[in-house]
């Protein structure tokens, strides 16, 4: 997978980017990973989505570190809303708007820490935010205030996030934001990634983590769905198709 590198303030940190097939522009999507960093799984999304029609880059905001040191810092910036990590993100939407295959929208996609990283940056300008399974911020209604149109996933097993489905959607229906928020019965944490677990997988889903592989899909449709129709122009399939319809 091509390697890249964003400039941001603190220093250039170590990036994911993939670009569709065909001639372009396309929207941008940033892509913010897990407290896993960027693991085989996220640089697997980072390519469905560039699959999609997207030029999709993931900044590694453990560069200056590794996971084991810079984790903890990481998730107290997400707390604050505040910091390193959210100046690299926003360091990665301007490095997506001045290339000349970006047309001009980004989205903001993120997972478990990093989807709480999306809500944060949804009033960023960013044009469109992806949560899967994010932890709220702080004092919600503060927080989103002037976000952007939100598309969020939620597990009703996750023991971590009880309720904050419908939390976010009634904050959102208050700041009268466009939303589409669901909260998916059978599945957990995480059930839109694929952590190569093995026989830990049963433990996994009986502590309500683990891949469900039905919510996931419908979740992506609604995701495809909601960026075609809130981004400035929906993006061309590769080779210059027509996008395709939600479902296909």
């Amino acid at each position: 997978m091509p390697e890249s590198t964003v400039d941001a303030p603190d220093g250039p940190i170590d990036a994911v980017l993939e670009v569709p097939s065909g001639s372009g522009p396309w929207p941008g999507v940033v892509v913010v990973h897990d407290a896993l960093g960027l693991s085989r799984d996220i640089r697997a999304i980072v390519r469905r989505i560039a699959d999609r029609g997207y030029v999709t880059l993931a900044p590694d905001l453990y560069s200056r570190g590794g996971m084991v040191r810079c984790v903890t810092r990481t998730f107290r910036e997400l707390v604050r809303r505040d910091g390193r990590s959210v100046d690299d993100l926003n360091a990665a939407r301007e490095m997506l708007l001045a290339r000349p295959d970006c047309d001009g929208a980004v989205a903001v996609v993120g997972f478990c820490m990093g989807g709480g990283f999306a809500l944060v940056m949804a009033p960023k300008g960013f044009d469109v935010a992806v949560p899967f399974y994010g932890l709220l911020p702080r004092h919600l209604d503060e927080a989103l205030d002037g976000a952007c149109p939100i598309v969020a996933s939620f597990g009703a097993r996750d023991p971590i996030l009880r309720g904050a489905g419908p939390k976010l959607s009634t904050a959102l229906e208050r700041l009268d934001v466009p939303q589409d928020v669901v909260t998916y019965p059978g599945v957990g944490h995480s059930f839109a990634n694929q952590f190569p677990v093995g026989p830990a997988a049963p433990l996994l889903r009986v502590v309500g983590m683990g891949y469900g592989a039905e919510q996931s899909e419908d979740a992506w449709r609604r995701v495809f769905a909601f960026l075609d129709a809130h981004l400035p122009s929906p993006p061309a399939e590769p080779g210059g198709l027509p996008p395709k319809a939600p479902g296909d």
